[in-house]
């Protein structure tokens, strides 16, 4: 057995023995040990394999995957330019706290620097994108060598999940040839240790289990507070807990933290604002249209909260940006470690880990105050109803609104930057959380790029079947087996076209069910409501309409059907269609021209002026 070959095997083994099931591959020559050894442990039943054409893709086909499991998963691809196509999705699960395991084949030191082949300076390639980097040594036959790679790998798969702060870790692994298996012999001077054929994944052993968790309890929120007091503070309870509060729910990993600040909001009688996948459109006191009410001046000046509680990382709003940045008091939840606390507005009081729990006393509690907030929104609601109801044609908010509806539970909702995500923000209803759906987005730096290869393997992820542990309200735990329903990808045009090359799929891999609605307005639509707008370039610059007829785009691909819509009825009856259909579908959604949709944001929001003028 050649050391290229014993090298990958022994890899592909420790990513297995470290919990590693999903693995996406770009084809490559440098890379064929890996993609060898990587085929032969899915032909086992060790890992599930992932093949793509396009190294950006298959980024982003692991992002998704890993963003649903919340488990490391690896994407193997070629030297050269194959690696700077990964950067994007690892800017991504940077910044999201997604963790990527990038596998870099490379040419050997000997090569590097003589103007060689297919070869770039790999080694730290990514620099602080990614959590840790090792430039894996050419492999030789001699002693300490499958020690070292296992070592490296295993602290890679320990790094990327590292609780408090996960995301992506680079390895560059550099092979000689022969890169494909040369015989059977492997009488090494020792032995490379693999896990005997037919060894399940998890029953396999790490070279190194790291245990080092970092663990935080939540605490009243009467407690968090108290610390800003100081030592012998006479301040009280009801001083330390302000009656004017309200719950802002940004992009959040965990759905038990979008639960704890629906609990915290209705015990402490305040308002919630969540955003899409901040997933806490739900509760008693949780608001459809709070980008709204805070864009109307005279609402805000009357309701200007004396403390924010922020859990996650917002930042769609500009009103709500606005509030968050003004609060007097603002405590901010985020899980991560404290290098990458989340701040925008740069005047966070108190960082926890975990939602506070609700105060132990809290004698400041306002019925008048959340009462206000509800009042508001219901006007909000109704104003927006009308508008849109009144519309003519289909609209951005109108598909945003009527595939909220349409889904239930069961399914996954991923959410594209841009207008998409902010029409569901401004536009949502609210929900009972046990019917609605999960929104998850690549908000980790709300690019536009690779959405559709992570919806694909957001998709693949959400319909694995799993094991989840219930507890009932007497603390009894029940452990059953699901398995996710279909995934839906809410994309602008612009979004769609990027990535139509995560469409470009062989027949060989798995396909889930997969519905993309492409809201088509042939261009940037949200640039109608930003500064831009007003200058004589705009259509070209920002603008910048293509014309193209998306269905013909999808139906290249091979997708197995495409249905265009031009109403809300056409949607509906798409929708139910694609779902009972399965597999990958399109619908493409064509509504108004961009600058009659800028207009009528413009009109909805002076509605919901108007319904709150007399309030």
């Amino acid at each position: 057995m050649n050391p290229s070959t014993a090298m990958a095997r022994v890899v592909v083994d420790e990513l297995v023995s470290g919990g590693v099931t999903e693995v996406v591959l770009s084809p490559g020559s440098r890379s064929a040990a890996l993609a060898i050894a990587l085929a032969d442990a899915e032909d086992r039943g060790d890992l599930r394999l992932h093949v793509r054409v396009d190294e950006r893709s298959a980024g982003f086909v692991a992002l998704g995957l890993a963003k649903v499991s919340r488990q490391p998963v690896a994407v193997v691809v070629t030297s050269g330019s194959a690696v700077a196509n990964l950067a994007p999705a690892l800017v991504e699960a940077s910044y999201a706290g997604v963790p990527l395991i990038a596998l870099t084949a490379d040419r050997p030191p000997e090569l590097r620097d003589t103007g060689a082949n297919q070869t770039i300076d790999q080694a730290r390639f990514f620099g602080d994108v990614v959590r840790w980097s090792h430039d894996l040594a050419v492999a030789e036959e001699r002693p300490g060598q499958v020690r070292y790679w296992r070592s490296v790998v295993s602290r890679a798969i320990a790094v990327s999940a590292e609780p408090t702060d996960p995301g992506p870790v680079h390895l560059n692994v550099a092979f000689r040839e022969p890169l494909v298996p040369d015989g059977d012999d492997d009488s090494w001077v020792e032995p490379l240790a693999l896990a005997p054929f037919g060894t399940a994944g998890d029953e396999r052993l790490p070279v190194a289990a790291d245990a080092r968790l970092t663990m935080a309890a939540a605490q009243p929120l009467d407690e968090v507070l108290s610390l800003l007091a100081g030592p012998g503070s006479e301040i009280e309870v009801e001083q330390i807990v302000p009656a004017r509060g309200i719950v802002v729910v940004g992009d959040v990993a965990d759905v038990e933290s979008s639960d704890s600040a629906v609990a915290l909001a209705e015990a402490c009688g305040w308002p919630l604002i969540s955003e899409p996948s901040g997933n806490a459109r739900s509760g008693d006191t949780a608001l459809a249209h709070g980008p709204l009410l805070l864009a109307d001046p005279a609402f805000y000046a009357d309701h200007r909260p004396e403390i924010v509680v922020c859990v996650g990382t917002p930042g769609l709003s500009r009103s709500i940006m606005r509030m968050v940045r003004e609060a007097p008091l603002l405590l901010v939840v985020d899980e991560r470690a404290a290098v990458r606390r989340p701040d925008p507005t740069r005047n966070a009081t108190v960082f926890v880990s975990v939602v506070p729990e609700p105060p132990t006393e809290y004698d400041a509690y306002d019925d008048s105050w959340l009462d206000s907030w509800l009042a508001a929104d219901a006007r909000a609601a109704a104003a927006v109803s009308k508008r849109l109801d009144d519309a003519t044609g289909l609209t951005g908010p109108d598909v945003a609104r009527t595939l909220w509806d349409a889904l239930d539970s069961s399914a996954l909702l991923l959410a594209a930057a841009s207008w998409p995500v902010r029409h569901l923000e401004a536009f949502a209803r609210v929900r009972d959380s046990d019917s609605a759906p999960v929104v998850i987005g690549n908000r980790g730096t709300s690019g536009i790029d690779g959405l559709v290869s992570t919806a694909w393997g957001a998709a693949l992820a959400h319909q694995s079947t799993r094991t989840v542990v219930n507890v009932d309200e007497d603390g009894a735990t029940e452990i059953v087996s699901v398995t996710g329903g279909t995934t839906y990808a809410l994309l602008g045009d612009l979004a769609f076209l990027h990535d139509h090359n995560g469409l470009l799929v062989g027949d060989d891999e798995p396909r889930p069910d997969l519905v993309l609605v492409v809201v088509d307005n042939d261009g940037g639509g949200i640039f109608g409501q930003l500064e831009q707008s007003s200058s004589r370039h705009f259509e070209r610059v920002f603008g910048t309409p293509l014309g193209l007829d998306l269905a013909a785009v999808a139906r290249a691909a091979a997708v197995d059907g495409v249905v265009v819509v031009q109403d809300v009825t056409g949607l509906v009856d798409a929708l139910e269609d694609a779902t009972v259909s399965g597999s990958v579908r399109v619908i493409v959604a064509k509504v108004g021209d961009r600058d009659a949709e800028a207009q009528l944001l413009r009109d909805v929001q002076s509605d919901v002026t108007a319904a709150l003028a007399d309030l």
